[in-house]
């Protein structure tokens, strides 16, 4: 099932499924038992599939984006945090801080678990049972923030408001039974930027959630940022950081692609 989640005519939001050009309301409970009510929802408007819990955030997790950092493969899963305010919905404009001013923000497409219950000490070979879905991430960082100004923390470059868009859908994990072998990009301006698959993880989605879990309770509706391929704007030569009027998209074959431009701070 691909699910959205929308505000209709009258304000209000709702979680519903995709079906054609159709959105149609769900009845139940997202991270319980859900389906399709059969009433036709009128949307304005596409959110942010989810309201995360917590979003965990795993850096340096493809081999060859490692490499392109020059970094060491890590021994384990290297974590940070996103505030669950930088989330953003899809065809929103990310936006450049100038407040706490940064001219180094890039782009990173990653795929998006969604943990559908409480998982605690869960292991890899059970891992899968706890994902409600998958969605297309992008985990904007302003680099200098990230490096140079967040007292040796990446939190605070990762997590500006609109830095985390997330969607356009949440396809239900029974529609991926393998989360290792989908195709991802970022596409900026038109222009491939960063083109890969997920099996180049070197933690695979099971993995990372049986480190996450460990001694650690998920509550439903974490999510989870699995890393990026190689290609960032950081690493080009010259590097290539986001600017007012860019247009950046995501795609995850199987998922879809989320769309968001680009406007600075006012």
């Amino acid at each position: 099932m691909d699910i959205v989640r929308v505000m209709t005519r009258d304000g209000a939001t709702h979680y519903g499924c995709e079906a054609g050009d159709r959105v149609y309301g769900l009845e139940g409970d997202l991270y319980g038992a859900f389906s399709n009510s059969g009433e036709a929802l009128d949307p304005v408007r596409r959110l942010a599939p989810v309201e995360p819990a917590a979003i965990y955030a795993i850096g340096l997790n493809y081999r060859e984006h490692a490499r392109e950092m020059g970094a060491e493969i890590p021994k384990y899963p290297v974590i940070f945090t996103k505030s669950t305010t930088s989330v953003l919905d899809p065809d929103c404009p990310i936006i450049l801080p100038r407040h706490l001013h940064s001219d180094q923000v890039d782009y990173e497409c990653e795929l998006a678990v969604v943990i559908r219950k409480r998982c605690k000490n869960v292991s890899a070979e059970d891992a899968l049972d706890y994902v409600l879905g998958y969605t297309c991430g992008n985990d904007v960082s302003a680099r200098d923030w990230q490096k140079d100004h967040g007292g040796g923390q990446w939190t605070k470059g990762k997590s500006f408001d609109s830095f985390c868009p997330l969607g356009p859908v949440l396809v239900t994990a029974d529609r991926i039974p393998n989360p290792q072998i989908l195709p991802i990009r970022t596409i900026l301006n038109g222009d491939i930027r960063q083109e890969s698959f997920t099996g180049d993880m070197i933690f695979s989605v099971a993995e990372i959630i049986a480190f996450l879990s460990g001694s650690t309770t998920l509550l439903p509706g974490t999510v989870i940022l699995t890393g990026t391929p190689p290609g960032v704007g950081m690493a080009a030569n010259p590097p290539r950081f986001l600017k007012p009027g860019d247009e950046v998209s995501i795609e995850i074959t199987g998922i879809g692609l989320l769309h968001n431009t680009v406007e600075a701070e006012a």
